[in-house]
């Protein structure tokens, strides 16, 4: 029985993991933001439930240090929360710290979350981080990573999912050896969520085709030791070719690290 830590859990794609990954015998953290959906799935599946607001890196450190009070391990993080395009005409929005929106929730609050709860995944060695990405990417630009000037929800989201994708390559490098392994997935194409409801576009493909691919990137022993990899459904992909740059990535890592104050 692993235990297995779950954001954006009150909701779609984490909402139907964490049902699966409780009826298979796990033990569960859940984090949403709203309120009574998380304590429904906290008393479906009997998790850890803890209510956080990851556009907040305040209530990022929040969820980290809640989760280090009550277990001394963790075996996996699914960094599963995120914001979608949302509704058409949607102005640019900022994060509590300033930051814009999709970036602060996709790639800042996963990329933060994930080197905090470092110290319990290396505790329950071998362990997994799998970060909920997306096939949709564009090229991030570094000189206007808040999109200050030619905003749009959709280069916003494709930004920052490969940033994050980016960011699971370097921390895949960084923990290579450590029995620590961090893949990326895109899960399955506009599944039928609450996110793509609001952005008024048409279901794809299934709740079901997600779950099953990240299902298995979370608990699929022919995956133990595979690091460093992004997968499209449920196999190897290959992301846009910026976020294999090493120059890219560390320029990306060092702007980060100055908004994240590690």
């Amino acid at each position: 029985m692993a235990l297995i830590m779950i954001t954006g859990a009150s909701d779609g794609l984490g909402r139907a993991l964490a049902r699966t990954l409780a009826a298979q015998g796990h033990q569960l953290v859940v984090h949403g933001r709203d309120e009574r959906r998380l304590a429904e799935i906290a008393a479906a599946t009997g998790a850890l439930a803890v209510r956080a607001d990851l556009s907040s890196l305040a209530g990022v450190r929040q969820l980290a240090a809640r989760v280090g009070a009550e277990h001394d391990r963790l075996d996996v993080l699914v960094n599963n929360a995120g914001v979608g395009f949302g509704p058409a005409g949607e102005p640019r929005r900022l994060s509590p710290d300033g930051h814009e929106l999709r970036l602060a929730v996709n790639y800042l609050a996963p990329y933060l979350l994930s080197r905090l709860l470092l110290p319990l995944l290396r505790r329950a060695t071998p362990a997994r981080i799998v970060n909920v990405a997306s096939i949709g990417q564009a090229d991030v630009d570094l000189d206007n990573l808040m999109l200050e000037h030619d905003y749009d929800r959709f280069v916003a989201y494709r930004r920052a999912k490969l940033a994050l994708i980016a960011d699971t390559f370097d921390l895949a490098h960084d923990l290579a050896g450590s029995g620590v392994t961090v893949n990326a997935l895109h899960p399955a194409t506009l599944m039928p969520t609450t996110m793509v409801r609001d952005a008024g576009m048409d279901r794809v493909e299934s709740l079901e085709d997600g779950l099953r691919a990240t299902l298995r990137l979370v608990v699929d022993p022919a995956l133990a030791g595979v690091t460093g990899r992004y997968f499209d459904r449920d196999h190897e992909s290959r992301a846009r070719e910026q976020a294999y740059d090493p120059a890219f990535r560390a320029r990306l890592r060092s702007v980060t690290e100055r908004l994240v104050g590690t």
